[in-house]
């Protein structure tokens, strides 16, 4: 009995046990594949990117190399500048360094990379480089110069002693970085541009790594109970209904409210206020959304009914996204016949029965403070138009003001029409008539001016 036992269950286990070899041994196959793509990647990455670096620091010196008065190879190396930079970027993201204080260096590329675009793509016939601007393009080649010469050492480590960046990502997720070449190489330049005085990057790019300050809101700074009140008040639950607040941020510049508002009806309502000035931030109602039973234009008109109950007048929607269920508004401050696109109001709505169940103003809030002045177009309407694609089929016109890629006021003839079966706004500079921005509109938005 044993031997017949034996007999079958030997090749039986044989089989089985040849059958784990060959699944342990194409399993670690996979496995190694894997991390040599991996490793792969990574090197490539990293080599990229020390050499684009290289390539920025040439550029920049070639931009300073020619004459003041060259606008054309100012431009041209500006661009690569921007173009090169970005690629960097790019290349940094693919590194496994999420771990790693490399976040100066890479604000520093932001900066280099916003900087080239910004200068690079005006008009430097009008405005050629300002001695200040010269003066941060010779900043710049120096210190990428040294960033540069940086990399460049810790890429000779690793082609030297074949060092690999699965080794520094295994480091790096168990908190046991030790003596890593690659990781102490990347912390000297992160540590070293930290160290660089800082520039002089113009208000355009400035404004761009500027938080909004608190010192813009005009008011006092309230108190809890303030925020209760007005959060009684907005949200209409009446005043015997419970809030329970919450302070945010307190010790830093940006202290701010949640009220948290039971309404009679059941569901919770969230409302998030400034301390200064007790400017309503955001608002939510958490109430369960059913089914799509009204349409968008009934939607809108009880979300302008809303905004102007809560005290938003002369607010025009410009946009409108529906998915499912809900939809969102983009709502403007419209002045003197103008569009202040800065000063947006962005509402939710359900669209079981078009309520407003989501409100976001922080544009508004912080643009709204700002003294703007609105000037008069030097182009005339029929001028600006002359400047559009002869196919393109204007459906209507008016005044935009919006911020410009330097991030100024620029006033705007906006023409939204239709042209290789898409519709579109386009935004002409009722100053110089150049397209400042082109914008597709979504098929939800098709009827809304």
């Amino acid at each position: 009995m044993y031997k017949r036992l034996s007999a079958i269950l030997f090749p039986v286990a044989t089989i089985l046990l040849i059958g784990a070899l060959v699944w342990g041994y194409q399993e670690n196959k996979e496995k190694n594949a894997i991390l040599i793509n991996a490793e792969n990647q990574y090197q490539r990455a990293f080599h990229d990117l020390s050499y684009n670096m290289d390539r920025i620091h040439a550029e920049l010196g070639n931009t300073l190399a020619v004459s003041s008065t060259s606008q054309g190879m100012h431009r041209k190396g500006l661009m690569n500048v921007w173009r090169l930079t970005s690629e960097a970027q790019n290349e940094i993201s693919q590194l496994p360094l999420t771990l790693l204080p490399f976040n100066k260096t890479e604000e520093f590329l932001s900066r280099i990379s916003n900087f080239a675009y910004k200068t690079g793509v005006r008009d430097f016939t009008k405005e050629p480089l300002s001695d200040n601007e010269v003066k941060t393009l010779k900043s710049l080649y120096a210190n990428s110069g040294e960033i540069t010469k940086d990399l460049q050492h810790v890429q000779n480590k690793v082609i030297t002693n074949s060092l690999r960046w699965m080794d520094v990502e295994t480091a790096l997720a168990t908190n046991k970085v030790g003596d890593n070449s690659i990781i102490d190489g990347f912390k000297t330049v992160d540590k070293k541009v930290e160290s660089y005085p800082e520039l002089d990057w113009g208000p355009s790019v400035s404004s761009i790594y500027d938080r909004r300050s608190v010192k813009q809101l005009a008011g006092m700074p309230i108190s809890e109970e303030d925020v209760k009140r007005k959060a009684l008040k907005f949200s209409d639950a009446g005043n015997q209904a419970k809030v329970q607040v919450t302070k945010n941020g307190s010790g830093t510049e940006w202290v701010s409210y949640t009220a948290k508002v039971k309404h009679p009806n059941g569901h919770m309502l969230s409302l998030d206020f400034t301390e200064k000035g007790g400017q309503l931030i955001s608002y939510t109602d958490e109430r369960k959304v059913g089914a799509k039973k009204v349409s968008v234009q009934d939607a809108i008109d009880k979300a302008q009914q809303f905004l102007t109950k809560k005290g938003y007048s002369d607010m025009t929607v410009v946009s409108a996204d529906q998915y499912d269920n809900l939809a969102n508004f983009s709502f403007v401050r419209e002045e003197d016949g103008v569009l202040i696109y800065p000063e947006k109001i962005t509402v939710r709505s359900a669209m079981d029965n078009g309520d407003v169940i989501g409100f976001q103003a922080s544009d508004f809030v912080y643009e709204h403070q700002m003294k703007r002045q609105i000037p008069q177009p030097k182009m005339s309407l029929a001028e600006a138009e002359k400047v559009l694609n002869p196919e393109f089929k204007v459906l209507y016109h008016r005044k935009a003001l919006i911020k410009n890629d330097r991030s100024e006021d620029v006033l705007c003839y906006e023409f939204g029409g239709r042209i290789n079966g898409s519709q579109y706004r386009i935004y002409i500079n009722s100053d110089t008539g150049l397209e400042e921005t082109v914008e597709v509109v979504k098929d939800a938005q098709a009827g809304i001016k």
